[in-house]
């Protein structure tokens, strides 16, 4: 019983975590217009914690292994929150943009703790329905952030930005403290989580990682993933705006992929036992590609079919991805964090491309549509990467069986 209690903690720090992701874009037209900057230099500062990510990913999955969950998870949770109270009080383009740089410290942490939390906790189908409800907390703080910023809390706070991005400070806080409380009063101490780090020096246990076929390819397909999603998950309100819908209507349509994405998070990582991964792999990359060709009408059921296959991919890739990569032969719970936060390293490249990348494509045509045809082909080269994991089935599935 204690490890759901604990799962319920990971939840609500990574419901933190979507919060504070997503915090920034529903509110780019009002911070833009005050701070008097681009959408080409939004698309920079919504990247920026991606690039920063990237650095730190690998450190924190180096601390997560040593440390354990209980003290650095509290700690990336601080981090987060520290995140968006400097957000709300920024000033111009560079104090913003440290400012979301900060995520990139204490996301990692998050983001990485959580697949090793529950791969130590939880076996079987029940690892894969554990790791489909945690990834429920970032979708649901998606839809929280997109849906009543602008329909609830900027009309509640006389059109203060700032004060929206202040109560996402809070609740990061309330979140980090609640973890620590549950994880002590569980019996999950430091110790305990700190699975015997491994004794090889790190380097040369980077070393083995990265030279696991599998491995590369993983890494490679979460840069592309990332890119698909983070991109889209920047720039998906304002997409829906340039094309006529008024700001508060965009705002609830683009929390439409987050709400199947949240029934998503439930039922796919279930389903996606290693003799049936590939084919969950390979129906999602297409369903990526599908989605960023709808999602180019600007009206009617094809760009709410965009709207529900992006919800169903942002669900379901990542997950099955890092599923995949905690299972390998000779990574296991001793070296989970420091995996996870190899494949984060990696994918965060992505990340950090996919809104900057917008962005520009943006700024240089006037219109979306050069951006989602750059999707399109990230996309392709998914379903490629698939099908070159598809030799990857039958270890998987004897690693499932052991």
């Amino acid at each position: 019983m204690n490890r759901w209690w604990l799962l319920a903690g990971l939840w609500l720090l990574y419901t933190a975590f979507g919060l504070t992701a997503t915090a920034i874009a529903p509110l780019v037209v009002p911070i833009e217009r005050e701070l008097g900057i681009s959408h080409a230099a939004m698309g920079s500062i919504m990247g920026t914690w991606q690039l920063v990510y990237i650095f730190a990913a690998m450190p924190g999955g180096v601390m997560l292994d040593r440390l354990g969950g209980r003290t650095a998870l509290f700690i990336g949770g601080l981090l987060i929150a520290l995140s968006a109270l400097g957000r709300a009080l920024s000033t111009d383009y560079w104090t913003l943009l440290l400012s979301v740089g900060l995520f990139g410290v204490g996301g990692p942490v998050i983001s990485s703790g959580a697949p090793k939390v529950v791969s130590q906790l939880f076996t079987g189908s029940d690892r894969g329905f554990a790791m489909g409800v945690y990834m429920t907390g970032p979708a649901i703080g998606g839809v929280v952030s997109l849906t009543l910023t602008h329909s609830v809390l900027l009309p509640f706070f006389g059109g203060n930005w700032r004060s929206v991005l202040l109560l996402w400070a809070c609740f990061a806080v309330a979140a980090a403290v609640i973890w620590v409380v549950v994880a002590s009063l569980t019996g999950l101490r430091a110790s305990e989580m700190a699975v015997a780090a491994p004794r090889l020096p790190q380097g040369q246990v980077l070393r083995e990682l990265v030279s696991m076929r599998a491995v590369q390819i993983v890494l490679m397909m979460g840069v592309g993933v990332f890119l698909f999603n983070h991109g889209l998950n920047n720039w998906l309100p304002e997409m829906l705006r340039s094309h006529g819908l008024p700001i508060v209507e965009a705002s609830y349509w683009a929390a439409v992929p987050t709400v199947i994405g949240v029934v998503g998070s439930l039922l796919i990582p279930r389903l996606a036992t290693p003799e049936r991964r590939f084919g969950i792999l390979l129906g999602l990359s297409v369903a990526a590609l599908l989605s960023s060709v709808f999602l180019q009408f600007v009206a009617g059921p094809w760009l709410t079919l965009g709207l529900i296959m992006q919800g169903i991919v942002r669900s379901g890739l990542t997950t099955v991805l890092i599923l995949t990569l905690v299972e390998l032969p000779g990574i296991g719970a001793s070296r989970a964090g420091t995996a996870s936060g190899l494949f984060f390293s990696a994918a965060e490249v992505g990340g950090m491309l996919g809104p900057l990348g917008m962005g520009m494509l943006y700024d240089a045509s006037g219109n979306f549509h050069g951006a989602l045809a750059g999707l399109s082909a990230v996309a392709i080269l998914l379903t490629i990467g698939t099908l070159r994991l598809r030799r990857l089935t039958p270890v998987l599935a004897a690693v499932h069986r052991a």
